[in-house]
């Protein structure tokens, strides 16, 4: 039965769906149904022997014997899917063995860190869209035998492949004209090509074939949280980047720059995604230190993991500060871009105040000029003494315009005389005293005196 497709239906009508659809299931065959999701999302399946070798499986949730454990692996799409899509997608895939209430605590948002049907659950998910590059959502479910884990598309470092197909176990080499693409010379490295070494520049981590194989299931809890925060230090480090590069720009950028990453706003952004990267930092804080809690009074958790858990959660503290540095200098940076425009609508302003003191005087000369009422002077059209009235209107508008413009000039050009007569008064004094100390040098060394400081 496709539950995707079903109607929205009343509280009992619902658990009388869920009882139908889970009785016409038999048990054995579970693990064998075909899923209402194909392709939808990506599994991967591991065993592992406790002796330092691992093993893919298929895909049929069962827990490990002995000293063998298994690690079950989802990864979500990042998608524009809700998060009652992603729910179901954990049902077609995980259900059964678990029921709906490990369903809910692992794809529920926010932090949480508990036990649920006697395993033990944690989860750091935190809210935003899910093809964000900053949501992050990782949630486990951890068993002495088994550990199932989801996580919100790909995450760096979180699989296993294998030994000796690692890029940074090769020995590189600089690129020339004479090598082709993915050309090996006898006595020399594998070329790197420079967008390949950008990409592994933003890497704070190792790659999937030199993780060093898991042998507890408490190895493999202290892996995947180690990981997780990989990935963050690797947005971490992206985002340093990037600010240093738009640093960059903006001292070598003029007007144009300036104004399209205002348009763009491109540090708010910036300053948004260093708050959701904060949420994620939080609930990791807030998540950590109880699962080291949790896991300290497990017999089969070792006690040097415990330590190591202490480790990740101090690394995270430092992280957070990190990313709070990231916020100041993007808010430092965005105040600069502020603080640009405000000049420059300051700028704008005082020109045309400018234009206006201008003009003021000139509209109200003409204004007076153009009244149609008697007595007013040189407006005799007929009268030949008055001829000149026109050129003596334009006169007295060009005396007020220098006027004007001598109010404006004048401070300046005040300022300028006082500093050249300072500046000259400096020289003449520094000519004096020198000529002074000249001629007492010069009278000692003719009478082979010291002089006295």
């Amino acid at each position: 039965m496709d539950l995707a497709q079903e109607e929205p239906a009343g509280d009992g009508e619902m658990e009388e769906l869920v009882r139908v659809s889970t009785a016409n299931i038999p048990n054995g065959e579970n693990h064998l149904q075909r899923t209402h999701f194909p392709g939808m999302v990506r599994k991967k399946a591991y065993i592992f022997d406790g002796l330092g070798n691992y093993y893919n499986k298929e895909w049929d949730l069962a827990e490990g014997s002995g000293q063998e454990f298994c690690w079950y692996h989802v990864e979500l799409p990042k998608g524009k899917q809700k998060l009652s899509q992603s729910a179901q997608y954990l049902i077609d895939v995980l259900c059964p063995p678990l029921k709906l209430q490990d369903i809910l605590s692992l794809v529920s948002n926010g932090p949480f860190c508990g036990h649920v049907d006697g395993a033990l659950v944690f989860r750091v998910n935190s809210p935003g869209p899910p093809s964000s590059n900053f949501t992050f959502r990782l949630a486990a479910r951890v068993t002495e035998n088994s550990v199932i884990t989801i996580s919100l598309g790909r995450v760096p470092r979180l699989g296993f492949s294998p030994v000796g197909q690692s890029l940074l176990s090769e020995i590189p080499s600089i690129e020339s004209p004479s090598y082709h693409r993915g050309e090996r010379n006898e006595g020399s490295g594998i070329v790197i090509r420079e967008h390949v070494l950008e990409f592994l520049l933003t890497m704070n981590h190792s790659e999937e074939a030199d993780n060093p194989v898991p042998k507890s299931v408490s190895n493999l809890v202290v892996h995947i949280i180690d990981t997780h925060m990989d990935h963050l230090q690797d947005v971490v480090t992206k985002l340093e980047m990037e600010l240093d590069s738009v640093e960059l720009e903006l001292d070598r950028g003029g007007f144009a720059l300036k104004k399209e990453m205002l348009d763009d706003r491109r540090f708010p952004k910036m300053h948004l995604n260093l708050q959701r990267l904060l949420q994620v930092i939080a609930h990791g804080e807030q998540v950590f230190p109880r699962v080291k809690e949790k896991c300290s009074s497990k017999h089969w958790f070792a006690s040097e993991d415990i330590g190591s858990l202490e480790e990740l959660i101090g690394r995270l503290r430092r992280l957070k500060e990190n990313v709070g540095f990231l916020a100041n200098r993007v808010t430092a940076i965005q105040a600069g871009l502020d603080s640009w425009q405000s000049e420059q609508i300051n700028r704008k302003l005082y020109y045309l105040s400018f234009l206006s003191i201008i003009f003021l005087p000139l509209s109200v000369i003409t204004g007076v000029f153009g009244m149609n009422v008697g007595g007013v002077p040189w407006t005799v059209q007929k009268d030949p003494a008055l001829k000149d009235g026109f050129r003596n209107v334009m006169g007295l508008c060009l005396a007020m315009l220098l006027l004007v413009l001598l109010c404006f000039i004048f401070p300046a050009l005040y300022s300028r005389l006082t500093a050249w007569l300072r500046r000259r008064s400096l020289k003449r004094t520094w000519s004096h005293n020198r000529r002074s100390f000249l001629k007492r040098t010069i009278g000692l060394q003719e009478r082979g005196g010291y002089l006295r400081i």
